[in-house]
């Protein structure tokens, strides 16, 4: 990974701080174990090959896991609980996360925190797998198997463009978007609550004649300037910065507030230990204090009967 990023073996060598012959040799030998040729060597530069750049992505992540392992057995050496492997979905803002971790670190200051950033369906399956200890999920989905924390509560409004007609409106009906298509995050990421979603808005009047998938911020924001569609949003996460007074997008409240974000920690079932609970807390906090997230009473269910009502 040294030589691929350097280019060069004598910097690759200064970096992992050893001479440059054996560097060499052991690039060599690498070659010949995988049966592939990793560079090309001149007498100026040294450039990866493409069979080398297709491992070096599997190289980076064998080398992550090493030093997961090393952490791990420093904590267990040192007499504490070790890494905590934890996850929050892609939609949690930044000031979220960081009170997350600073509520964190002050709770259980002992535990190294590996945080990542992962969809409901790709925590559940990590949960199995027993690959995660912790995670935030969004609501409904399959919770057999798993311990929850408090159901917390995001009611969501919609993101127009200015020069919209229901933008003119303090809160807009479902029904009144029955012109625009809807930018909806992909299904794979949490199928039950997409469905939700969907259901909810054809029970309220409003069938989206196009649905477009979408996420990241800038994305998201030119899709709502320019293909006509409108996307679901908490206030909390005001999307994407351009909803000032001079901006050229709005959001507003939907009326009867019919959809939400609702959000709980999870682990394995047995697996409540210190760290975990000091996370579970951590996040609720950091949700209720930066967000408006708020009980969700009265609770409405984990799961769908069957897992999914409505297809588009």
């Amino acid at each position: 990974m040294a030589v691929a990023e350097e280019s060069h073996f004598g910097r690759a060598a200064a970096r992992l701080d050893m001479a440059q012959p054996p560097l060499s040799q052991r690039i060599q030998r690498l070659e010949r174990e995988l049966g592939v040729r990793l560079f090309e060597r001149t007498s100026r530069q040294v450039t990866i090959t493409k069979a080398g750049k297709l491992l070096l992505e599997e190289a980076r992540e064998l080398l992550a896991r090493s030093e997961t392992l090393m952490a791990t057995a420093r904590r267990i050496r040192n007499g504490e609980s070790g890494l905590l492997r934890a996850a929050l979905p892609p939609d949690i803002a930044g000031e979220t996360v960081a009170s997350l971790l600073t509520d964190f670190e002050q709770r259980h200051a002992g535990v190294e925190l590996e945080l990542q950033e992962l969809t409901t369906t790709q925590q559940l399956t990590r949960f199995a797998s027993r690959e995660l200890d912790v995670g935030l999920i969004h609501h409904p989905c399959d919770v057999s198997g798993l311990e929850l924390g408090p159901v917390l509560r995001r009611e969501l409004g919609v993101l127009l463009p200015r020069d919209a007609a229901a933008a003119r409106l303090d809160e807009v009906p479902l029904s009144s978007l029955s012109a625009y298509g809807l930018i909806l995050f992909p299904r794979t990421g949490a199928p039950a609550l997409y469905d939700d979603v969907l259901t909810t808005c054809a029970r309220n009047g409003y069938t989206p004649p196009v649905i477009r998938h979408g996420q990241g911020a800038s994305f998201v924001r030119g899709l709502v300037l320019s293909a006509k569609a409108v996307a679901f949003s908490p206030r909390d996460a005001q999307p994407f910065g351009s909803t000032g007074p001079d901006g050229d997008l709005v959001w507003r409240p939907l009326a009867g507030a019919p959809l939400a974000w609702r959000h709980s920690v999870a682990w394995p079932q047995g697996n409540g230990d210190a760290a975990v609970n000091a996370f579970a807390e951590a996040a609720t906090g950091a949700l209720r204090t930066t967000t408006a997230a708020s009980a969700d009473t009265p609770p409405r269910p984990l799961h769908l009967r069957p897992s999914a009502e409505f297809w588009l």
